[in-house]
């Protein structure tokens, strides 16, 4: 078992340097650097990779717990956090690709868009939802929160399940990948459903 210094000292660089690997991707894509290209619809391109990593990091996040009781160790927990943090981050980035990038910050097509289209509604929520989780991730915010932080971080639920809706919908024609999504979802959750059961049982 990796003792809490490996973590901090080996580990946690690691994860975060793999973490922002799609981002720098992007980044040198953007500024025409060889071997990184955003194809021909660089917008597209943007606004797919930042919205599926942000569902990436809010599964892989959500499998941490899971990860701890299958191991009888604590230490995935140690990476909880930052990779909530990812998600939160990579879905911002979603976000404002949108506002900036694709919609030119024109509010007059933004507000309606978010209104009338579903799928663009869906995944404005869960934004919405994710930011007092990133606010309140520290472990200051923990201690003053006490009982409540843990009801206020079981948000995430409700916003894995608002992701993955907003990644169906807003597929056309192709669903296998959202679907894969969705059960992996379906997995980290009813593996939660069950070991509760089987705890109320005991």
């Amino acid at each position: 078992m990796p003792t809490l210094r490996q973590i901090r000292l080996f580990g946690k660089p690691v994860v975060f340097a793999a973490a922002l690997f799609p981002l720098l991707a992007l980044v040198a894509g953007a500024v025409g650097v060889k071997g990184f290209r955003l194809g021909a619809n660089p917008v597209e391109t943007i606004q797919h990779t930042t919205g599926i990593w942000a569902l990436r990091f809010l599964l892989v996040t959500l499998s941490m717990t899971p990860l701890r009781w299958a191991t009888g160790q604590a230490w995935p927990l140690q990476f909880r956090r930052m990779l909530g943090l990812f998600a939160f981050t990579y879905a911002a980035l979603h976000f404002t690709n949108y506002l900036l990038l694709d919609r030119a910050l024109d509010f007059h097509e933004i507000l309606p868009d978010i209104v009338k289209r579903p799928y663009i509604t869906i995944g404005f929520s869960a934004l919405l939802m994710l930011i007092p989780l990133a606010v309140t991730s520290t472990a200051g915010w923990r201690r003053r929160l006490a009982r409540r932080w843990q009801k206020l971080h079981r948000l995430i639920y409700v916003i894995a399940i608002l992701a993955c809706w907003h990644f169906w919908w807003q597929v056309k024609k192709d669903i296998t990948e959202p679907l894969i999504y969705c059960l992996i979802l379906a997995v980290l959750l009813g593996i939660r459903v069950w070991r509760s059961r089987r705890q109320s049982a005991q």
